[in-house]
């Protein structure tokens, strides 16, 4: 009895042991792969750090976010998503920086779009929690910015739905609901090219009307 309690004991504190050990061994390792430094030692990576920099994000109210700060979630609570993203969009990202020229802006810029998308459809999942690291409770001003701000709570938007393009070189914008349905890339219709379409199809619309009516009028 006395012995199995003594093995028992120190199967425990081996065990706990073993456990810190591991836990300390993925922080540290989830921290290494998150600083900047580790980011850009892919080569394509170095174009958004710069326009990083560049951006009204950077060194706003002292703050200098990296890499980590917008694409990562932090703290202990989010660290199953943080591992996730390393080990499946780190997987793929270094798959196709390999698979891909990335040698020149303008070879990068070829697959701006689809990378601004998953990087978009990965906050979406995530509630926009890295947004909300910094811009906690937003009260905007005016009528329109805050009908804009109650979908949160009326219709499931998040941070990401509505700002887009905010820190590197715009493409366009993409409908993050209709894309999660659908299952692909949804780029997202102006309301000026949606009149324009409309007013395309009521033209051809009318267009056929009067072609019926001529050949009505000619067989008469």
């Amino acid at each position: 009895m006395g012995r199995g309690a003594n093995i028992f004991g120190s199967s425990l504190i081996i065990g706990t042991v073993l456990g810190i050990l591991m836990t300390a061994v993925v922080l540290a390792g989830e921290a290494a792969v998150s600083t900047n430094e580790f980011c850009t030692s892919c080569h394509s990576m170095t174009y958004p750090e710069k326009e990083l920099k560049d951006s009204s994000h950077y060194g706003a109210l002292g703050a200098n976010p990296g890499c980590k700060d917008c694409h990562i979630p932090q703290g202990l609570g989010n660290l199953h998503l943080a591992i996730a993203t390393h080990v499946v969009d780190g997987a793929r990202e270094l798959y196709l920086e390999f698979a891909n020229d990335y040698s020149t802006l303008e070879k990068f810029n070829e697959r701006r779009l689809i990378m601004a998308h998953d990087a978009r459809m990965n906050l979406k999942k995530w509630d926009s929690i890295t947004c909300r690291e910094c811009h906690r409770n937003p009260q905007p001003p005016g009528e329109d910015a805050q009908a804009a701000h109650k979908k949160m709570e009326t219709e499931g938007a998040t941070c990401i739905d509505c700002h887009q393009n905010l820190v590197h070189k715009a493409v366009d914008e993409t409908d993050l609901n209709a894309s999660k349905l659908q299952g692909e890339m949804v780029v997202r219709v102006e309301e000026e090219e949606e009149e324009e379409e409309e007013e395309e199809e009521e033209e051809e619309e009318e267009e056929e009307e009067e072609e019926e009516e001529e050949e009505e009028e000619e067989e008469e």
